[in-house]
């Protein structure tokens, strides 16, 4: 394998051997074909010239009986004597009759004598030809002769020869050397073989010469400049060596060697700023402790970025508690964590706390009252480094004071406006330093922003749904929930029940009391109306002194219950103004349909409970009614899409 040592000589041997193969084992191939084809057309001349001969027997003189064959058969004679080139394809050519005796031969020496072989050719029935194959697949293989033999007699032999003789007269014998035409192709082979082989020769010797000139020599060169480098000298760099695949390997190793140099120069000089920073070893421990304390702000910044980014990206206030009681306490890194806001009566109730239900959650604290109520009266942070020692500090079960480490109370403010405040404890007395402090003030800080945006989001969601006199659900709001519920009541079964309620005379309270003493009258009847019915039901205003009760999953006779209720609840109210009313009393009037008993679509269950008012109305008012089919169709009804109207051009008030 020393021969291979190299990749030039592997490339050469890769590219010159297998072209050698392929041309030597191509050329076999294609002689092998070419010499199948001549002995198949010697083969076919041979027995063309055999059928020729024993044709040329037909031709007789005629002549006295016991003329010579070779005279009588003259044409025959004249065949065998001649050298016409197209019979030159049988080397030897002879006739033998029926007892094995030459009659015609181009050896005239062997006419008239026995032939050593007759036995064998007389025994042949019908004309064959049997040539031998070439000795080897090469062209300058000598090829196989052959031979024919063709039987001789039949009907037209019958003019010279009577009785059994004339079936078989005799044979006809042609001797086949190798043919010329396969010599001749033998010929031009051998010289296309020499060709090839000179051709292979040279592009072997061009390969070789190229690859010395363009690869090995370069990669001699390249490999010369990488021991170098190996043995630790970076400042060589390889030569150019072109614009190829070999020159591009040039150019990275000279670019690494490039950033090798560098790096031991940046090594160097490394040590050398190494050697400098142990001779000011205590000014760098001052300085790394410095770093850390800025790590730890920087980190608490981050914290507090990430807090802000997490309570802030959602507007709801639920969410907003949940999201501050699962960040803070993890962030932050407290054991206990609580967050109180003022309620509707001005109390610190517990909205959220961690760890969750351990009872914290709903307590209410009167402003000033313990440690939280404290921070919220002065609004200023209370912290309690030892809450054993707290006289002030309020739990559930004393029990659970054993223990107990220290609190820190935020309040959170939003301007001068206190919203709640933020608890945080740890389990080890002591354990808020004043930077924490600031720190946690901080988030209260962000945490008051993000609540305040909530509640005024809560807010805002609440006006665009509510009435702004009487605080009831608006129309549109009334909509949407009819829409929800009568969906939910197709996909579960369960009925929806609506209720219209209508004021009686209440053209004549504003026209007798003035219309401040009709919106009182709209504000008491909704709370009265509100005071009735389930938190689950909607209490919407539909329109002037008209209101709408949904009730959901409540039957058709349930629902008359319920509306009965409400019309007592107004009639038994002391309405101020309601002496000047008809009958000395404010009173309703009420009209209940169902869904899906009165009506299957949204527009007709609306319809259907104004038709059932409307049936009220005309039956004397202050009274509840179902409604019945045919209402809606009543002549004194004038409004809702299904009614029949009198005025030309109404638009209904619900669009079917």
């Amino acid at each position: 394998m020393g021969l291979l040592r190299t990749i030039g000589r592997k490339l050469f041997v890769a590219i010159a051997l297998p072209t050698l193969a392929v041309a030597l084992v191509g050329v076999a191939a294609l002689w092998r074909q070419t010499d199948h084809a001549v002995r198949d057309e010697s083969r076919e001349q041979a027995l063309g010239l055999a059928a020729f001969v024993a044709t040329s027997f037909g031709a007789v003189e005629r002549t006295p009986p016991g003329t010579p064959a070779r005279v009588a058969h003259r044409q025959v004679t004249s065949i065998v004597r001649s050298d016409f080139s197209g019979l030159k394809v049988a080397s030897e050519m002879r006739v033998l009759d029926a007892n094995g005796v030459t009659r015609w031969s181009r050896r005239i020496e062997e006419e008239d004598k026995p032939f050593s072989g007759a036995a064998r050719l007389l025994d042949t029935k019908q004309g064959q030809a049997t040539f031998a194959g070439p000795t080897s697949v090469w062209p300058w293989s000598r090829g196989g002769g052959g031979e024919v033999v063709f039987p001789l007699g039949g009907v037209s032999c019958g003019g010279c020869h009577t009785g059994d003789a004339t079936l078989k007269t005799g044979v006809l014998h042609l001797t086949v050397e190798e043919p010329a035409l396969r010599a001749k192709v033998s010929s031009v082979f051998q010289s296309a073989l020499w060709s090839i082989a000179g051709f292979t020769v040279v592009l072997i010797a061009a390969v070789a010469v190229s690859l010395r000139v363009l690869f090995t020599q370069k990669l001699k060169r390249l490999a010369q400049v990488m021991r170098r480098a190996e043995g630790g000298d970076l400042v060589v760099r390889a030569p150019d060596l072109g614009t190829d695949e070999l020159g591009s390997l040039a150019r990275s190793f000279n670019g690494m060697l490039e950033k090798l140099t560098e790096l031991k120069v940046t090594e160097i000089d490394t040590q050398r700023d190494l050697d400098r920073a142990r001779a000011q070893l205590e000014l760098k421990t001052e300085l790394e402790t410095v770093n850390r304390r800025l790590a730890t702000r920087l980190d608490e910044l981050e914290v507090l970025f990430e807090t802000v980014r997490t309570i802030a990206s959602t507007i709801d206030l639920d969410e907003v508690l949940t999201r501050v009681t699962s960040v803070l306490p993890t962030r932050l890194k407290v054991d206990r964590f609580s967050i109180m806001l003022l309620n509707q009566d001005a109390q610190l109730e517990v909205l959220k706390a961690f760890p969750a239900n351990e009872g914290s959650e709903g307590l209410v604290f009167a402003v000033g009252e313990g440690i939280a109520g404290h921070a919220a009266s002065s609004l200023k942070s209370v912290y309690v480094p030892d809450l054993e020692q707290e006289q002030r500090f309020k739990v559930l079960n004393p029990a659970v004071m054993r223990g107990r480490g220290c609190l820190l109370s935020i309040p959170m403010v939003h301007g001068s406006e206190l919203l709640g405040v933020l608890n945080f404890e740890r389990r080890h007395k002591a354990d808020f330093d004043r930077e924490e402090i600031e720190y946690f003030t901080a988030v209260a800080d962000q945490t008051a922003i993000a609540v305040q945006n909530a509640r005024l989001h809560q807010q805002t969601v609440a006006l665009s749904v509510t009435d702004p006199l009487t605080g009831v659900s608006n129309r549109r709001h009334l909509f949407q929930q009819l829409e929800a519920e009568l969906n939910r009541s197709r996909r579960y079964g369960t009925p929806v029940s609506m209720v219209m309620i209508d004021i009686d005379h209440f053209k004549h309270l504003n026209d007798t009391s003035g219309h401040q003493a009709g919106d009182t009258a709209l504000k008491e009847v909704c709370q009265n109306l509100k005071a009735v019915v389930r938190k689950v039901d909607t209490v919407a205003r539909y329109g002037g002194e008209e209101f709408v009760v949904l009730l959901p999953q409540v039957a058709r006779d349930e629902a008359l219950e319920v509306a009965e209720k409400l019309r007592r609840a107004v009639e038994e109210h002391p309405f101020e103004m309601g002496r000047t009313q008809p009958g000395g009393k404010v009173t309703i009037s009420v009209g209940v349909a169902t869904f899906p008993t009165d009506a299957t679509e949204q527009a007709r269950l609306v319809d259907a409970a104004d038709s059932a008012l409307y049936a009220s109305k005309r039956g004397g008012r202050n009274k509840v009614t179902g409604y019945q089919p045919g209402m809606e169709q009543h002549p004194g009804r004038e409004r809702g899409p299904f009614a029949q109207r009198r005025r030309t051009g109404e638009q209904p008030i619900v669009k079917a």
